[in-house]
């Protein structure tokens, strides 16, 4: 009776042991690397266990590239999967390199991967150029003509400038800022439309790549249009300005003059008061002149016939004006 419940227990202990062997360990994950040429030992696997990384996305990612034969070690993709890298992508991206031949490090497409890049788009648009297309471009020649163009950019990534290097809005910001000096150096709007590979070249002999992620192969323009007469509305909106201004000087001027009538007026009113004071003064002479003896009364008569005779001739001359 005890030899069965023995065996019983031996066998539950192997099954036991079994089971925490293979939650730890891998095992259909090492075969698969076994069978793939792929130098994985199990203590490697029950390391990574141990460093919560999982087997999977380094094993995976190195039997490809051996296959690839791209020449990767398991710690370089351990050490990027611990620093945050995609390694899956990184291992694709250097097949697709390998395939197109181009010179691409496992330590380059690291770092591009650990900038923040999309490392197998970029060495896809490496072979393939990608289209980039900018949005209406509005510019204005020196006649005032409005110019509307649009631009096709096609870019190649470069992959020594991926880390550091500008990106797409860059290309875009820098080709409409292009459109628009090469537009407003044009003496007509009409060299524009006759010529519109004019702007391409231009544009494109600036360098506008220089410091970017992206080398620009052609700037194609692929709508071009008229706008509005930025001139004429400018030369009317002056004029309308010069005429406020011309209005409100004119204003100025009549307001100014109205009040120097005013003042005249007051000016005239106040001699009209000192001539009423200074004839209000000569009686009181006359009277102290008698008083004095300095004249007489004859001389007082011949004063007031004097008088007398310059009030008819003044009544003379003003009934002669109105006649």
């Amino acid at each position: 009776m005890e030899q069965p419940i023995g065996m019983l227990l031996i066998v539950s202990l192997v099954v036991l042991f079994l089971a925490i062997f293979f939650s730890v360990i891998p095992v259909r994950l090492w075969i698969a690397a076994i069978a793939s040429n792929v130098k994985v030992s199990i203590a490697g696997l029950i390391g990574m266990k141990l460093r919560r990384v999982k087997p999977n996305l380094i094993v995976l990612p190195l039997i490809r590239a051996v296959k690839a034969n791209i020449d990767v070690d398991i710690n370089q993709l351990e050490s990027h999967l611990l620093a945050g890298g995609k390694v899956g992508r990184v291992v694709d991206a250097l097949i697709a390199a390998h395939r197109a031949k181009l010179d691409l490090t496992f330590e380059r497409a690291a770092a591009i991967d650990l900038a923040g890049r999309d490392v197998l788009e970029a060495v896809r648009m490496s072979v393939t150029p990608k289209v980039i297309e900018t949005p209406l471009v509005v510019a204005v020649a020196k006649n005032g003509i409005e110019v509307k163009a649009l631009a096709k950019v096609t870019v190649r990534a470069n992959l020594e400038r991926l880390v550091g290097g500008a990106g797409e809005e860059t290309i875009i910001a820098r080709v409409g800022e292009g459109i628009v000096t090469t537009v407003g150096s044009s003496e007509s709007h009409k060299e524009v439309l006759e010529n519109p590979d004019m702007i391409s070249e231009r544009v494109l002999n600036k360098g506008l790549d220089s410091g970017t992620a992206f080398e620009i192969l052609s700037i194609d323009i692929a709508d071009i249009d008229l706008g509005k007469n930025i001139g004429a509305r400018l030369q009317a909106e002056q004029a309308e300005a010069d005429k406020q201004i011309a209005q409100a000087k004119a204003e100025e001027r009549r307001v100014f003059a109205i009040a120097r009538e005013q003042e005249m007026k007051a000016l005239v009113e106040e001699m009209n008061a000192k001539v009423v004071e200074a004839q209000a003064q000569v009686p009181l002479a006359i009277a102290e002149a008698f008083r004095k003896g300095n004249i007489g009364v004859m001389d007082y008569y011949n004063l007031k016939n004097i008088q007398a005779d310059t009030t008819m001739r003044e009544s003379i001359g003003d009934s002669d004006k109105e006649i």
